[in-house]
């Protein structure tokens, strides 16, 4: 395909559009989701709602297959950074100033519509069967749970990162955080330029 086509006005324009309401100051965090078909979905979900970036920390369960026909949508438009331990991870965004926020059933856990998403804040996900590690849960800011009043007292998780996820898109919104790039245009332009070639 030419790159002509690929920078057409109206792409072009499009990718501008999307760039503007990137946040790169919410982040995600998958741990040990095994599933390739709720990473996918998740990460749907971060292009949908603006996240730039998500992280990849995958320690016990073995780091899963993406498809490209099921993910394509979405994969080529976040950016992954992958780590071998939670501490090397949360390290890493902590240097950021994320405040770490982690998906947990633990008793002192707050419920999500509580919390402020509107600050620098990377929130955690974990294992569809296991949730997250001790490790991770130790260590983050806050822990979270999202309210629920059924006989099972489960969500798939990738249901779990959309309703936070868009939660945190509500805040943001709200403080009209999506009307004002958060980036500098200089690296606006060179995303500009990226994206285009994709």
């Amino acid at each position: 395909m030419s790159d002509i086509y690929f920078r057409t006005e109206k792409r072009i324009e499009k990718i501008k559009w999307v760039l503007s309401k990137r946040q790169p100051s919410l982040h995600v965090v998958l741990e040990n989701i095994h599933d390739p078909h709720n990473v996918s979905a998740i990460l749907r979900t971060c292009d949908a709602a603006g996240v730039p970036k998500v992280s990849l920390v995958y320690n016990v369960e073995k780091f899963p297959k993406i498809g490209k026909k099921s993910s394509a949508s979405a994969y080529k438009w976040i950016e992954r950074a992958k780590y071998k331990s939670i501490e090397e991870c949360y390290d890493q965004l902590r240097k950021e100033k994320f405040k770490i926020y982690a998906s947990s059933l633990d008793p002192d856990s707050k419920n999500v519509y509580k919390l402020d998403f509107t600050k620098k804040s990377a929130i955690i996900f974990g294992n569809e069967h296991r949730g997250i590690t001790k490790e991770a849960d130790e260590l983050a800011d806050e822990k979270f749970f999202i309210p629920m009043f059924g006989m099972v007292q489960s969500l798939n998780v990738s249901v779990s990162a959309a309703i936070t996820i868009y939660e945190a898109l509500r805040q943001r919104s709200l403080k009209g955080l999506y009307v004002k790039s958060e980036q500098p245009l200089k690296e606006l332009k060179k995303l500009i330029d990226e994206w285009a070639k994709k």
